[in-house]
């Protein structure tokens, strides 16, 4: 087994990360026009050509745009983009881990409701395999994270709305590790687990029904509790 030598990391890559942190922060917008190279350079105490590194790695992923004569701007973010910065952005802290949820009570709450008006028998069939499956991975004691992902996006695509599946693939990977963090956190408190998937059912069972109104409420009702457990658990206190 080789190792090889840890290096630290490159100016440009300190730089990018700033910009995709004040996109994520809401700082930086699409449309927005950055600092010319040598101005940002002066303003970070860095060389110059660090900054047109930085703007031709950003441009890459599309980040940003460069435009000949104009500037540099920011583009409207594509699906791997906003992985990327909404991934860096929960990495920064536990706060936003809290805007994450909620986010999910935006999104969510209306998909569960778009879902009760819009299912048809395969989109009940595929939520009633997740829940399933949920239920197995908990009477097996595992933490059943992928099986609750997998629940809220078949929600999400039963209300047949393309934007939001979008938007949800957009925070996958992010939504992914939050889950995960917030069963680790709330299998601290006995009987969570079994709670957990009852309410996963009450919202099933509200959008099998047809009851737009129950389905939002079900999923608020068990997005708030999950807020909840959690501050409890992480002994922490929210803004509100």
């Amino acid at each position: 087994m080789e190792f090889r030598p840890i290096k630290t990391k490159k100016i440009y890559e300190e730089i990018v990360e700033q910009i995709k942190q004040m996109i994520a922060r809401g700082e930086l917008t699409p449309g927005d026009k950055l600092l010319p190279e040598r101005e940002l350079a002066d303003r970070l105490q860095v060389g110059r050509s660090a900054v047109r590194e930085a703007y031709r790695a950003l441009e890459a992923i599309g980040v940003i745009e460069i435009r000949p004569g104009e500037g540099t701007f920011v583009r409207e973010l594509g699906t791997k983009c906003m992985t990327d910065i909404m991934s860096l952005a929960v990495s920064t802290g536990k706060d936003t881990l809290f805007e994450l949820l909620e986010l999910r009570k935006i999104i969510e709450t209306e998909a569960a409701a778009l879902a009760a008006m819009r299912r048809t028998k395969e989109d009940l069939k595929n939520i009633k395999y997740w829940l399933d499956k949920m239920n197995e991975d908990i009477n097996q004691g595992s933490l059943g994270d992928l099986s609750d992902i997998k629940f809220h996006y078949a929600i999400a695509a039963a209300a047949h709305n393309s934007l939001l599946m979008k938007i949800m693939n957009s925070i996958s990977e992010t939504m992914k590790r939050e889950m995960k963090v917030v069963r680790q956190k709330l299998y601290l408190t006995p009987g969570t687990p079994r709670s957990l998937y009852e309410q996963h059912l009450i919202i099933y069972d509200a959008i099998v029904s047809g009851d737009e109104a129950k389905a939002r409420e079900a999923m608020l009702m068990h997005l708030n509790r999950a807020e909840k457990g959690l501050i409890q658990n992480m002994n922490i206190t929210v803004k509100s």
